[in-house]
């Protein structure tokens, strides 16, 4: 090629390549000005939830509409840690969730939503994990609905008829499309114009945002040169031309935390759990809430005053704890504290057998996968997987926001840890998960829930009681609407053990085992009965009466009854290793 044409090639190429990297459209802004001139009263703004949320962008909607009444409807995978402000605060007035209360460290009813139901103050729209972004994806794809399993058969499905449709015997239901005005959404990274970097597993994943009629208030971490959005393409998940406004808050998803999947430019941090605790004990008054408001939301002018309140050395230790073996540290912290001779408690036996019964079913069954909820259940799957994997016989552990085959590390129970995300075969999100390993043509899952209330039938209640909220469905209620069948782990009493559930959040179709404190109750028929009696030291007889003395209903006696055995060393060792902190084993 002549010289000529060589430096005409090098001239016009360095061009466009300037055009494309120098001109696109700068959308940077302060939060507080992209909130101003974007949200007004009476909208509907959904907070997109992955493994992070734009804990900043709650913020600051509570700091300009704090004493305005602007009655907003705030759809939330969860309304759980900082969204609940929205509420102390009186600024939502209907709920559009999943999961309604205290996620960390164990699932319970929330003051906050019980004190706004009570003065009828909000109302709650409850859905499940799988049909809320479901929901979401055909409102982006511009449908009017989608077929789902889900819902069919729960009191849910009554609730919801203006956006669910059902057809008699049919195991089909419509899920109806909902498009909601604005999305505010939390990244990792992106670049002026709002390419975004969302990081698995991706949870909800961005259908909320796509289906925004208004577009999306973006914050992210860092806004980056174009060509790390390009190196890391694959991630992208906000394309720029949704997107209203970009706007950079650093540790913008605190208290939770923002994973960067291998992204050598960018920082993890981890949850606070810290945090998460003293909010959960400030929102048990309102005076105490109000206090706790005045400090974290109120009391700053900058975002870096919000940071300042937090503290250097605390942001600092969240980066360290997102390391993948952090977990080495922290279980030796814990170590001294851990009484490994200490006899069983309840609890313990519970989730031991639990886990003997789960392996059981893997084994006679050969299911492939284990999809556990929140608390004793999880630790009863992540125990029977390692009992399989001695026994060598594969099975992969699954998780709802987009977990699939990982290894539980010890010292933290909480199933969405951070130290847990590096263990993953593959990392993907709700629908995936949810839709495709558990509920799918060729899935052979069991799944592994708790419950607030059974029935003889096995119906599950974790919804309300009365007049008392309790936390909704999560993915419970997609669980035994598609699990090829379904063990509960339940502390059991008359009131919780029911004849009837007054609320049915899952129907009890395909739970097959529960596993209580005092023994392990079997579907025979279409009702429960009791199979099996742990041996506490008593007489069967004894064992037997007390049993019955605590279930609401007339229990059945099979009459081959089991004696269940103690919990052996190694199922408490490795129990009390994945829960040094006794958050779901009880304090002794």
């Amino acid at each position: 090629m002549p010289s000529q044409n060589r430096e005409l090639l090098k001239t016009l190429t360095g061009s466009l390549l300037n055009l494309d990297t120098q001109n696109l459209p700068d959308k940077r802004v302060p939060l507080s000005d992209a909130i101003a001139k974007l949200v007004r009263p009476k909208m509907s703004i959904h907070i997109l939830t992955t493994h992070s949320r734009s804990g900043a962008g709650v913020y600051e909607l509570c700091r300009q509409f704090r004493g305005k009444d602007p009655q907003f409807t705030v759809s939330s995978l969860g309304i759980v840690s900082t969204v609940l402000t929205l509420v102390h605060l009186g600024l939502a007035k209907k709920l559009v969730a999943t999961f309604t209360g205290d996620a960390y460290p164990t699932p319970a009813p929330n003051p906050i939503i019980q004190r706004g139901l009570d003065e009828n103050k909000i109302e709650i729209e409850n859905w499940t994990i799988l049909t809320f972004p479901l929901r979401f994806l055909a409102g982006a794809f511009g449908i009017p609905y989608l077929p789902v399993r889900s819902l069919v058969g729960s009191d849910m499905a009554k609730e919801n008829q203006e956006w669910f449709e059902t057809e008699p015997g049919s195991e089909f239901g419509k899920l109806k499309a909902y498009r909601p005005d604005l999305a505010i959404v939390h990244a990792i990274a992106a670049d002026q114009s709002g390419n975004a970097i969302l990081t698995a597993p991706y949870g909800e994943d961005a259908f909320g945002a796509w289906a925004a009629k208004e577009g999306i208030i973006l914050t992210c971490e860092r806004i980056v040169a174009p060509e790390l959005i390009r190196r890391y393409s694959h991630l992208v998940k906000i394309p720029g031309s949704m997107v209203k406004a970009v706007c950079e808050v650093p540790f913008g998803a605190h208290p939770g935390g923002v994973s960067n999947q291998g992204i050598k430019e960018l920082d993890a941090y981890a949850d606070d759990y810290d945090f998460l605790e003293e909010l959960r004990l400030a929102s048990k008054s309102k005076e105490q809430m109000d206090q706790w408001c005045d400090k974290y939301v109120f009391s700053w002018k900058s975002w870096e005053g919000y940071l300042d309140t937090i503290g250097k050395t605390r942001l600092w230790s969240l980066k360290g704890k997102a390391d993948q073996d952090s977990w080495h540290s922290e279980l030796i912290e814990l170590w001294e504290k851990i009484d490994f001779a200490a006899r069983p408690g309840p609890m313990e036996w519970m989730i031991a057998v639990a886990a003997r019964k789960i392996a059981e079913r893997i084994q006679a069954q050969n299911y492939q996968t284990i999809l556990a909820g929140v608390g004793a259940s999880n630790l009863a799957a992540w125990l029977g997987y390692y009992k399989l994997r001695e026994l060598k016989t594969e099975v992969q552990l699954i998780a709802e926001i987009g977990f699939y085959g990982y290894q539980p590390r010890p010292a933290d129970p909480f199933i969405f840890n951070y130290r847990n995300i590096p263990t993953c075969k593959m990392l993907s999100g709700i629908e995936t998960v949810m839709g495709i390993f558990m509920g799918g043509a060729a899935a052979q899952c069991i799944g592994v829930i708790g419950a607030g209330q059974l029935d003889r039938f096995g119906n599950i209640n974790s919804t309300k009681i009365g007049k008392t909220f309790l936390v909704g469905s999560g993915g419970a209620n997609d669980i035994c609407s598609s699990a090829r069948e379904v063990l509960v782990t339940a502390i059991q009493d008359k009131s919780r053990f029911v004849p009837n559930v007054s609320y049915i959040t899952s129907p009890g179709k395909r739970v097959k085992t529960i596993v209580s404190n005092f023994g392990v109750l079997t579907k025979q028929g279409d009702q429960l009965a009791l199979s099996g009696y742990f041996d506490y030291g008593k007489p069967e007889d004894q064992a037997v009466e007390e049993i019955k003395a605590n279930c609401g209903w007339d229990l059945k006696v099979s009459d081959q009854l089991e004696k269940i055995l103690a919990p052996a060393p190694d199922e408490l060792n490795l129990i009390r290793l994945f829960d040094p902190k006794r958050q779901f084993l009880g304090k002794k």
